[in-house]
């Protein structure tokens, strides 16, 4: 059989051959490729020439990089468009590739060469992304178990495999509860308050069901119009319990047991390495340094915000009692913030959404990364693609080709929730070839209906520029080496170019260029424009005490995995503080909290609000000098495109001038 992923790919730029890859290609090709990557390490490994940065760093950084390819594009594939046969082959290849990492990492002839270069690195005339490079291939080794002993070492690699396939468990029975659930309704009345666009939505849902009537899901794009909008208490409830059920109903697909297994194999990982418990271990590493300094970080962040929150969740509870609810619980706060919004701003998102049609929204985004950065975005259907919905675009700046661009933006079966971005191949520059990323962002909107374009809420909008953001810090990467280049940052960094992009939503002159009415091509009334402008801070305080939670939990399950018992009574236990609503003894979030216990977030989930601070501070610097200014966009250019050569508050101030100022964020929010 001849396996298309194991050829040299003929298509333009290299990109992912979709149309040629059967899913019976992914195994024989990892198992292939595994090999081929570990001849390349016993090539370095056995090279009698002295060791140098060039035969031993540079020869590693580049190594696998096929392997590389064709796992970006498998495990994209396993999240965006999956099936059954692509999550069993997942179960297969997760081990493998982790043990074949393992055994890098705890090759004791590799991290001799690599140790000695380290020891030595004063002889060589090192730049800093050289220097970077080198201590970071060093540390990773030690902090992989290149200097545990061998019976250590092999518990170490076994731990490994072992989260790897529990992880990916985890993430397959948060999918399989989302698509397992959906409400039929046959009563158009149990419907009332909602508006006609999603009630169509539901009838084409009911339609590819076979079903008469509506149907809503827990696919986002379904859920929340309905937790937003209806006024039928019952049902609200009904879809909350659902939705925070998921995978903790004691059958197959329940994760109570798995996040015990995961935090207790993370605890065993880094006890292993001599550190206290799993947050120690990961945070040494990020901005933030110490679990002490993010609890201290976040309390901060929860005295000044509470009151806030406090005082607009008193506001909805007058709402409430006026329709005669006495006591207000978690699955009324959507309705009510809604109605108060509303009253308090006049903006109604479903009276915005025929002003925010994706294909204008993309446009816009487009637009403002020519305006920023020189970029031009060209449609192309030269570039294969995982789904007819997918779009293709070729990125050029100043007429040389710079990236390639997926964009998939609708809810499937086998598309996880949520929204991210991700690539298909890293940038990297190897024999004075400047090799351009395949950048790819993923979301989950509302698809067009048999009489309407895909119309997004406000709320969209912003998802499509924060991940537009990633997608930038991808798109511009500079760098020599792929583990360096793009969004390869520390953590609690990674979300600053994600989370400044979505304050120009919220700017009246950038506005004004993008949402018009998809039938009249009217603007926006500037009086809606302003509104929109006003209540950029509504809600700021409960969804900031909101995420203040997770964080706290996050670092519950990582610093004191002894204590978790049971998964409601610590989740209850940690969030107390943060909590606004009387907690329902059948819902839980952590058993589809995802981010941390199959994403990459765990003990870093903190990184959300203070990479706030940093964008909250660094998009001050432009509003003070306007929000266009070539001068500071080209500054803002250098610190994106250059990834992870430098440590991220030395790339800050170089673009800042300074430090960020925490009080940046709180003017923002609360004034």
């Amino acid at each position: 059989m001849q396996n298309s992923l194991l050829q040299t790919f003929t298509t333009k730029y290299q990109s992912a051959p979709f149309n040629d890859i059967k899913e019976e290609h992914f195994l024989p090709a990892f198992q292939e490729l595994i090999k081929v990557s570990e001849k390349e390490i016993d090539g370095i490994v056995e090279n009698r020439e002295e060791p140098t940065f060039e035969n031993v760093i540079e020869a590693l950084a580049f190594s696998g990089e096929k392997l590389e390819v064709v796992s970006s594009i498998f495990f994209n594939l396993n999240s965006a468009e999956t099936n059954d046969e692509i999550q069993k082959i997942a179960q297969e290849v997760s081990p493998l590739l982790t043990e074949f990492s393992a055994n890098i990492s705890q090759n004791k002839a590799l991290f001799e060469k690599i140790k000695k270069v380290f020891d030595q690195k004063e002889k060589y005339s090192l730049n800093d992304e050289q220097q970077m490079l080198l201590n970071e291939t060093y540390k990773g080794f030690v902090r992989s178990g290149a200097l545990l002993n061998e019976a250590d070492k092999e518990k170490f690699k076994n731990i490994s495999i072992e989260l790897s396939t529990k992880s990916l468990q985890f993430g397959q029975n948060v999918l399989a509860e989302t698509n397992n659930y959906f409400k039929h309704i046959t009563e158009e009345k149990e419907l009332a308050g909602i508006p006609e666009a999603i009630l169509q939505q539901y009838r084409d849902e009911a339609k590819e069901r076979n079903l008469d009537g509506f149907v809503v899901t827990l696919q986002y794009p379904s859920f929340l119009p309905l937790m937003t909008y209806a006024e039928n208490r019952e049902l609200r409830k009904e879809l909350a319990l659902a939705n925070g059920k998921k995978s903790f109903q004691n059958n197959e697909f329940d994760n109570q047991n798995l996040i015990k297994e995961i935090i207790a194999l993370k605890q065993q990982k880094a006890k292993l390495l001599g550190y206290k418990n799993y947050a120690d271990y990961v945070l040494e590493e990020r901005m933030a340094k110490s679990p002490e300094k993010v609890k201290s970080f976040l309390n901060e962040l929860l005295e000044k915000a509470k009151p806030f929150a406090e005082k607009e969740i008193e506001e909805l509870k007058t709402l409430a009692k006026a329709d005669g609810i006495e006591q207000m619980e978690s699955y009324d706060h959507t309705f009510y913030a809604e109605k108060l919004r509303k009253q308090k701003f006049d903006i109604d998102d479903e009276e915005l959404k025929p002003y925010f049609q994706l294909e204008k929204v993309q446009d816009a985004v487009f637009g403002l990364a020519k305006t920023l950065f020189g970029l031009e975005f060209k449609e192309t259907t030269e570039i294969q693609k995982y789904h007819e919905e997918v779009k293709t675009y070729e990125i050029f700046e100043g007429g040389t080709f710079k990236a390639l661009l997926y964009t998939d933006y609708f809810p499937r079966k086998g598309k996880r929730a949520g929204a991210w971005m991700t690539s298909f191949k890293s940038q990297s520059i190897k024999n004075g070839k400047n090799n351009r990323p395949h950048i790819s962002v993923v979301c989950n909107f509302s698809k067009p209906t048999s009489d309407t374009p895909s119309l997004l809420t406000f709320q969209e909008v912003t998802t499509l520029f924060h991940e537009f953001g990633h997608a930038l810090h991808g798109i511009l990467a500079n760098t020599t080496y792929p583990n360096l280049s793009g969004t390869s940052v520390k953590w609690d960094f990674v979300e600053l170019p994600s989370q400044f992009l979505e304050n120009y939503c919220y700017e009246p002159e950038f506005l004004k260029t993008f949402a018009k009415h998809y039938e009249t091509g009217e603007v926006l009334p500037n009086e809606k424009i302003l509104k929109i402008s006003d209540s950029k801070n509504f809600m700021e305080g409960y969804q900031t005490l909101r995420q203040i939670g997770f964080g706290i939990l996050d670092m519950g399950y990582h610093t004191i995995p002894e204590k978790v018992a049971d998964i409601k009574t610590f989740e209850v236990e940690e969030t107390k503080a943060t909590n606004l609503y009387p907690s329902n003894p059948e819902t839980v979030m952590s058993t589809s909290f995802s981010h941390i216990f199959q994403g990459g977030y765990s003990a870093g989930y903190y990184s959300y609000k203070w990479a706030e601070v940093l964008d909250a501070d660094a998009f001050q610097y432009f509003k003070e000098n306007g929000i266009f200014n070539p001068e500071i966009a080209a500054k803002y250019k250098v610190l994106l495109s250059s990834g992870g050569t430098k440590d991220p508050m030395e790339l800050y101030k170089n673009f800042r001038g300074s430090e960020p100022k925490v009080e940046s964020l709180l003017k923002r929010a609360f004034g």
